[in-house]
């Protein structure tokens, strides 16, 4: 297995963002040493029904920056979401800073450009982002060493970016009684994301881990930060003692029974594009494209 740099004697500080009409938790993860931060899995508000974007979830996060005095190097994208489009650009506009993604994103690009049928307009490349993460890049937050890991399974192009103490999963892991991720999107895999799952959780038992969705299961609090330990302990999916097949009889069965997330058309076509709308038609406007019996 790849060695990676872990040194949790440093400890950010993590500011989290809760948008209640997708449970995502975005995050500014700041260095208590420096200025220096690094936004987190950022969501643009999107009326489907109207066709309506809107800023106040990205807003919030570029007011707590400006507010904290905070300088933005990195705007890191866990992977190509499926469930809200990324504000990514929106808040690079505003303060600066590199949006990022892992490098397989160029497989979700494939994969995509074709159920949507983009032909030549969509680059496949992973050009849209400022850069694209290796498993075991390292990266600085101001003083604090971060580092990605590549993490597929829910998707290829999933990492955990472990910066410190704290390591931000994606969709890879939830909190211990809401499992894991499903693994039937195109390029999913549950026996690659039971080995994602396992890299995460060989990471020292004290480590922070913080959720990138929380569904609030049984009528709790919305929670979104647990530790390893807690999750090695108490996951309902993966436990220490449930094995890989257990998992993937387990992940493919209930997988079945989801619907698709109510965004996923609009997400991803925004979203492998470092989360830029498609290029206008010849009228000016934009369009997005609802493929028929596809996915």
């Amino acid at each position: 297995m790849h060695s990676y740099p872990v040194d949790i004697t440093q400890k950010p500080g993590v500011e989290p963002f809760f948008d209640a009409e997708t449970n995502t938790i975005s995050y500014v993860v700041r260095d208590p040493a420096s200025n220096d931060c690094a936004v987190i899995d950022a969501v643009m508000d999107f009326d489907y029904s109207a066709g309506r974007l809107g800023f106040e979830s990205a807003d919030k996060i570029i007011d707590f920056i400006r507010a904290q005095g905070l300088r933005l190097e990195w705007l890191i994208e866990t992977h190509a979401h499926a469930d809200h489009l990324s504000a990514a650009p929106y808040i690079q506009e505003k303060l600066g800073g590199e949006i990022c993604i892992g490098e397989n994103i160029r497989a979700v690009q494939e994969v995509f450009g074709g159920v949507f049928n983009e032909g030549i307009k969509l680059r496949r490349d992973g050009s849209q982002f400022d850069r694209l993460f290796k498993d075991g890049d390292s990266y600085k937050i101001g003083t604090l060493n971060a580092f990605a890991m590549s993490t597929p399974g829910h998707t290829p192009a999933c990492m955990t970016h472990v910066i410190g103490d704290a390591a931000f999963v994606g969709d890879t892991l939830f909190m211990p009684d809401g499992g894991t991720a499903r693994a039937d999107f195109p390029g999913g895999d549950p026996r690659q994301l039971f080995r994602s799952i396992k890299k995460v959780l060989s990471l020292p038992s004290e480590m922070r881990l913080f959720m990138c969705h929380d569904y609030a299961p049984n009528g709790r609090e919305i929670r979104w930060e647990t530790t390893v330990a807690e999750e090695r302990a108490k996951n309902i999916h993966v436990r220490d003692g449930i094995t890989e097949d257990e998992f993937v009889e387990m992940r493919t069965t209930r997988d079945k029974t989801l619907g698709m997330p109510k965004l996923i058309i609009p997400s991803i076509q925004v979203n492998i594009r470092g989360g830029r709308m498609p290029e206008p038609e010849t009228d000016g406007k934009t369009f997005l494209k609802v493929p028929i019996n596809v996915l």
